[in-house]
């Protein structure tokens, strides 16, 4: 007994340390403030590259910058030509793949995803009305029924809208399951199964 009042001191500061280890697993390893906060995101729908570039390859012509000036100047007379220029301009974004999330054992998961194109290569993965149990190193992956899967990064937020771009490579026939999956202990919070629109 006398010796721990002897060493008072030390024993406070291996309390402290032994709590701030203690601290530093909870919250920086385990993340466990994670699933007490709610993250949201309201994304607009995704921008594809390549129609904007295609837009403004066909905006930058001359027949097109010329009856956009006759527009401008006869407002109440639009002129046909500009309409139609504007129907022919690429990017009708259309829906490939379309599915519905559904949480796994004890995590809560809901909302649609789609899988956008816009008749480039260029694909987005999108969720709309997502709302999931949040949880820490939550990423978006698409798997395969083998087992292999593919990281479209960090879930960006477990409430709200949403995009991730599909690489141009993946095989959406294959890889068709999506996945919200807590990378640091391997669950599982819920999945879709995308199926063609």
């Amino acid at each position: 007994m006398d010796s721990i009042k002897n060493n008072k001191p030390l024993v406070l500061i291996v309390g402290a340390a032994l709590l701030a280890v203690a601290a530093w697993l909870a919250f920086g390893f385990f993340g466990i403030q994670s699933a007490f906060i709610d993250n949201e995101v309201s994304e607009a729908g995704p921008v594809f590259t390549a129609t904007v570039e295609e837009q403004d390859e066909v905006a930058a012509t001359p027949e097109f910058q010329e009856a956009m000036e006759e527009a401008d100047a006869n407002p109440v007379e639009v002129d046909e030509s500009v309409e139609e220029m504007e129907d022919d301009m690429p990017g009708e974004i259309i829906t490939q793949f379309s599915a519905s999330f559904a949480g796994e054992s004890r995590y809560t998961i809901d909302g649609t995803a789609s899988v956008l194109n816009d008749g480039s290569e260029q694909r987005f993965l999108r969720f709309e009305d997502f709302s999931s149990d949040n949880g820490p190193d939550l990423k978006v992956y698409l798997r395969a029924e083998n087992g292999d899967f593919v990281s479209l990064g960090e879930l960006k937020g477990n409430i709200g809208d949403q995009n991730y771009e599909i690489p141009v490579d993946v095989d959406l026939t294959e890889f068709s399951t999506i996945q919200i999956w807590c990378e640091r202990f391997g669950v599982n919070f819920g999945s879709a199964e995308l199926m063609a629109a």
